[in-house]
């Protein structure tokens, strides 16, 4: 069952996160296990002040750039709000770009958002999570999308996305309902960072032939 929270507590919530963030608006990510990760996140409907909600979207991107990583959602900072900020622009190997479908996202906040399968193609790739540390697994997701979200001020959009893209559209929308990668990964896939180094070379066809799944 979700908790139920008053505007007022929501607000509450964001300023006690942010007032644990250092100089660089860094604030620290939740771990699998906490309960936030696993709840239904709430609509935003306009609960922060508007100061409040740039501190936070701005700690967000903040954040999901110390990580590093691609994408980070409100829950994983421990905010149970509809609300994750978008980024993939580190440069990668032509090769893995091309197999991966992968084009540079520029930065995106998405509020609220849905997505749909808009194709019968799918693409399995492993995956990572920030608030999965230290792991990686593959998940097979559709490769072409449409996203329904809003913009910080409300503003409602509808957007295709395919590849690489659709993917961290997918695994952060996900978060927003209480549902982590390894909830769709092949769990016999998963790998400690600590072993990648012995799958560097190998494709998700070798990986499944030397870990059986």
């Amino acid at each position: 069952m979700n908790p139920e929270y008053t505007n007022h507590e929501i607000q509450e919530l964001v300023l006690s996160v942010l007032a644990t963030a250092d100089e660089n608006l860094v604030v620290s990510i939740v771990q699998l296990g906490h309960p936030v990760l696993r709840q239904q996140a709430i609509e935003y409907t306009g609960q922060l002040e508007k100061p409040v909600l740039e501190q936070l979207l701005e700690a967000m991107r903040q954040t999901m750039y110390e990580a590093p990583g691609v994408g980070l959602a409100a829950p994983q900072i421990g905010i149970p709000l509809q609300i994750a900020v978008l980024e993939d622009l580190y440069p990668i190997p032509d090769s893995i770009a091309a197999e991966r479908e992968r084009e540079p996202l520029e930065y995106l906040e998405i509020f609220n958002p849905a997505y749909a399968s808009i194709s019968d193609r799918e693409a399995g790739f492993y995956e990572g999570c920030l608030s999965f540390d230290g792991f990686q697994g593959v998940v097979t997701r559709s490769a072409d999308i449409t996203a329904t979200y809003e913009d910080r001020a409300g503003q409602k959009h509808t957007r295709e996305f395919s590849g690489w893209q659709a993917r961290i559209v997918q695994h952060e929308t996900d978060h927003l309902s209480g549902t982590v990668y390894v909830d769709k990964a092949e769990t016999r896939s998963l790998i400690s960072e600590t072993e990648l180094w012995r799958h560097e070379s190998m494709d998700v066809a070798t990986s499944k032939k030397v870990l059986n799944f």
